[in-house]
């Protein structure tokens, strides 16, 4: 009975009804989906790399080693010799290597000289690894792979010239040593997309005429440096992978006590995590601004409440004289709260699966944010109880008003 006085009564006040129930289901969607952001960004990010098991540097803090050979943000401090690094791949425990050399630019991104083995062994998000939107791995000297932003952003396509530019801020271009373009990388959602791969030795050819980081007056043509050993002195970074796990750790303590010169080893999970922890006040940040939506939702349904209240004065004083009790139509506010709850948040998790059909695909090819599909998690069911039990607590207080009023206030209005 009162179940049915209070789905009439919300149906009669249909219009304020539906407009206070889909503002909470909105809330509701955007606590949700703000969650799931939040949890597939830290997600994202954590598989910006996989598959790596160290990454060996110069002597220098984790996270930096990190951030210049992952992210390609910032700069080494020094490189490490083509001799250490020979010396480091010939270990037992090394299962592959892929040495990495940064140091030019294009147009602001970051030029990598590499190996082929690059485009096997890097992964990233559940060991997937790069594919090809067109063309294929560099073969000639001077061929250069795209990553999927640099082409987007100057429609570059296979075939095209690039300038490389000498280091990061520099106005001295390599243009008598052009590269051509042999393949655009799929998106990948990692700094992947924002990098142009070489091979080492045309790092090194373009750097023959080079002495001291300045340019010599000679010019030596493209046809004498394909004939050139040009092996490269050293290198920023490499990639390593290990027979087995077991031995990560024996391996990364060997190149930390390294005698010859100071480099070292860092896992790129534990690295990973320490670089996050140092950016985490945007995750706080998030969570704390979708549960004030929340809270400014449940704020409108009491509002809604108090100027329905003032309306229904009349009804609650002929509901008493028919019988009921205070409490009974305390009672009824309340269940009228519990339905409206409960409705916004059927509806909200409907808005919210169905943005995630439509934009999942879209986020994870433009912003390699990847967002899975999945059941709602303990916490979040938690989250949603909490919202409905607020909602009661919202509807308490209009309810003691109504409490309150009198049969000769009610009938009065």
């Amino acid at each position: 009975m009162m179940m049915r006085m209070a789905f009439l009564s919300l149906v009669s006040r249909r219009l304020t009804v539906a407009l206070t129930i889909l503002a909470l289901a909105v809330s509701v969607a955007l606590f949700i989906g703000v969650e799931k952001i939040r949890t597939g960004a830290k997600e994202s990010f954590a598989d910006t790399i996989s598959g790596t098991d160290l990454i060996v540097g110069a002597r220098t803090g984790g996270v930096q080693l990190l951030l210049y050979s992952v992210f390609r943000v910032g700069n080494a401090t020094n490189n490490i010799t083509w001799d250490t690094y020979e010396d480091i791949a010939a270990r037992d425990a090394i299962d592959w290597i892929v040495p990495m050399s940064l140091g030019d630019s294009h147009r602001g991104f970051r030029v990598l000289g590499t190996t082929i083995d690059f485009f096997d062994r890097y992964q990233f998000r559940n060991d997937q690894s790069v594919t090809f939107a067109k063309g294929q791995r560099f073969g000639d000297l001077f061929d250069v792979v795209l990553g999927a932003d640099v082409a987007a952003q100057f429609g570059y396509d296979l075939g095209s010239d690039i300038v490389v530019v000498h280091g990061l801020a520099s106005f001295v271009e390599h243009d008598t040593l052009p590269f051509q373009v042999s393949g655009v990388l799929e998106k990948t959602g990692t700094p992947v997309d924002r990098t142009l791969f070489v091979s080492l030795r045309a790092i090194e050819a373009i750097h023959v005429d080079w002495e001291d980081g300045a340019k010599s007056a000679q010019d030596t043509p493209s046809d004498i440096l394909r004939q050139m050993p040009l092996n490269p002195g050293s290198i920023t970074a490499a990639l390593v992978g290990v027979k087995s796990k077991l031995q990560i750790f024996g391996l990364q303590r060997w190149i930390n006590e390294y005698g010859e010169e100071p480099v070292m080893a860092i896992m790129p999970g534990i690295a990973l995590g320490e670089l996050w922890g140092a950016i985490g006040v945007a995750e706080t940040a998030l969570s704390g601004v979708s549960a004030m939506v929340v809270v400014t939702a449940l704020i409108g349904m009491a509002a809604m409440f108090f100027a329905g209240l003032n309306a229904r004065r009349r009804e609650m004083a002929i509901l008493r004289t028919l019988g009921a009790r205070p409490l009974r139509i305390v009672g009824l506010l309340m269940i009228e709260a519990a339905l409206m709850a409960m409705a916004a948040i059927v509806i909200g998790l409907i808005l919210f699966y169905t943005a995630m059909l439509l934009l999942r695909s879209y986020l994870d090819a433009e912003f390699g944010l990847y967002l899975s599909l999945d059941w709602l998690t303990w916490g979040e069911v938690g989250v949603l109880i909490l919202i409905s039990l607020a909602a009661l607590c919202v509807s308490l207080v209009p309810a003691i008003w109504a409490y309150k009023l009198t049969l000769a206030d009610g009938m009065q209005v």
